[in-house]
């Protein structure tokens, strides 16, 4: 079988399973946030936090349990980080820097999961399940938990209460992802994986000689890690490493659940509002531009440019020979069209062009189909956006789901997609500008541009992979990601609940003949058009100074 058959078929394998949970699973989700009954196991929780998950929300209390919750989780960390060294199952292990600890915290924290150490050679057996799998977790269901409030702000009406966050957080980790993370530990430890708690022992190598090797929760925090959307690995190689990615059944199993969620939220969406259609609409476009990258990035790395790569079959390049170029090309674009940052290939390695494919996913704000919860509220900011073109277009107050978008809803909007693109060009620029910053490129030109660019917009965009060849481990770096991952995560959050609070407290207005029909195809094409254009705009400079160059200069 040739090797673009064989990743042709993993693509439609993959579109197969997706759509066979999309229903079941986002009709799951929608009883789970709707309904007013609550498990013993939760009341258990919210007794011990003092929470009363019956007291609806407004918008500005909903922030403040977002807020108060993760900077908790941050310290927490922060703190678990600096006391490793007299912790039980430290490995003998040092405490982490102050700099890489509070980078580390904020990143998972955040749903980033950057990680600027080797997780085989800095975290003990505490850390990494008490501390790093807990919050890839929480980090989870705090963007679900957001995402479904501004779907609560379309639901509802005359009323600005948002649900309780707490509620939909703890539903979010006992009833959705603890399940479903579960299961997908048990498959991935019956394909290999490995799941143990074992100290650093020596492992002979075939060459002669020898290596240290440690153990760990590998399988059960590569569940979470792809389901979560969170990323980072156990191992410095995340999942190119065998022991958490031993097959390539494994490594399609492992993009099924980085995009299960994800798309299955379409639907919850749609179920919420009353309209499924709406929901298929917005999965349309999701997933128009999700194929349209894996088919870009499959074009890009299968290209042979010579009797190297001819007989290759494709750039082979940092991919590891199990996965081949489909499912290295799949898994990268999955991935950063998520905020899930977790990497099977190495990115630096990808062909110019591929590699500015992989920095463009996330630039468009990790929407197609996006983080866990994150994606589906960026997707609705910048449906309220073109719905907002369109009403400029024929001169009409533009409507979206029977709730106007009026100068407040739009002001959200705008500063929504502004966030971002301003947190990733700045902090690049700074660092292109500083001599400290530019000592840690190992590559010059282009290529080293594209590291520092790629480092931002990937902290920023809360993703979490690295383009790779630069030294991320310093104090700039660890401090100034880390505040790129917070703002970029929080700052948006404001918007997207104020948002929302506002949609709750308008009345429905009646569909009319001039009101958009935003559950057709002609609006899909709208919004797909919508988001490639203020993305195109917005980045292509920086595009152009470093893939795009490297890319046609090869």
């Amino acid at each position: 079988m040739s090797p673009v058959l064989a990743g042709v078929l993993q693509l439609l394998a993959l579109m197969a399973a997706l759509a066979l949970a999309h229903i079941p699973l986002g009709g799951y989700m929608a009883k789970v946030y709707s309904s007013d009954k609550h498990w013993r196991v939760e009341r258990w929780i919210y007794k011990g936090i003092g929470a009363d998950p019956d007291t609806d929300m407004r918008w500005p209390a909903y922030l403040r349990g977002v807020l108060a919750f993760s900077f908790a989780g941050v310290l927490f960390l922060y703190l678990l980080q600096r006391l490793q060294g007299v912790l039980p199952g430290s490995l003998g292990f040092a405490a982490i820097d102050p700099d890489q600890a509070f980078n580390t915290a904020v990143s998972f924290v955040t749903n980033t999961n950057w990680q600027s150490y080797y997780g085989e050679q800095a975290m003990g057996h505490v850390v990494q399940t008490a501390g790093l799998a807990v919050q890839n977790f929480v980090s989870a269901a705090v963007g679900m938990a957001v995402a479904v409030a501004l779907v609560r702000g379309f639901a509802r009406s005359r009323t600005g209460e948002l649900g309780n966050f707490w509620a939909d957080l703890v539903r979010g980790v006992v009833r959705v992802l603890v399940p479903i993370a579960a299961v997908a530990a048990v498959v991935l430890v019956a394909c290999g994986a490995v799941q143990n708690f074992s100290g650093i022992h020596e492992v002979g190598q075939f060459m002669g000689g020898s290596q240290q090797w440690n153990g760990g929760a590998v399988a059960s925090q590569e569940a979470i890690k792809e389901l979560g959307t969170n990323g980072g690995g156990y191992f410095n190689a995340n999942s190119a490493h065998p022991f958490e990615n031993p097959t390539p059944f494994t490594n399609l199993f492992e993009i099924f659940l980085i995009l299960l969620i994800p798309f299955s939220l379409t639907r919850t969406f749609g179920v919420m509002v009353g309209s499924v259609r709406q929901g298929y609409a917005i999965l349309a476009t999701m997933a128009t531009i999700w194929v349209g990258f894996v088919a870009l990035m499959m074009w890009t790395e299968f290209a042979h440019n010579g009797p190297a790569l001819d007989i290759a079959g494709g750039s082979m390049e940092g991919k590891e020979v199990r996965f081949g170029v489909g499912g290295s090309s799949i898994f990268a674009v999955s991935t950063t069209l998520t905020s899930t940052g977790a990497v099977d290939s190495f990115h630096s390695s990808f062909t110019g062009l591929g590699g500015g494919i992989t920095m463009l996913g996330m630039m468009l704000g990790e929407i197609a189909p996006g983080g866990v919860g994150s994606g589906l509220y960026g997707m609705l900011i910048m449906a309220i956006i073109a719905v907002f073109i369109a009403g400029l277009m024929v001169g009409r107050t533009p409507e979206y789901l029977g709730k106007k978008i009026g100068t407040r809803e739009i002001k959200f909007a705008a500063c929504y997609i502004l966030v971002t693109p301003a947190l990733v060009l700045a902090f690049t620029a700074v660092a292109m500008a500083l001599p400290t910053p530019g000592n840690s490129m190992t590559n010059s030109g282009a290529h080293g541009f594209s590291e520092i660019l790629y480092a931002y917009t990937s902290a920023a965009n809360n993703n979490g992979s690295a383009f790779a060849g630069l030294n991320a481990d310093t104090q700039w770096f660890n401090t100034t990601l880390g505040v790129a991952m917070l703002l970029g995560r929080f700052v948006p959050m404001v918007f997207v609940l104020a948002l929302a609070g506002s949609l709750a407290e308008q009345k429905p207005v009646p569909a009319t003949a001039g009101t958009l029909r935003t559950e057709k195809p002609l609006f899909t094409g709208l919004l797909v058009g919508a988001i490639l254009i203020i993305t195109g705009l917005t980045y292509f400079p920086a595009l152009a100074l470093g893939p795009l160059a490297e890319g046609l200069a090869a």
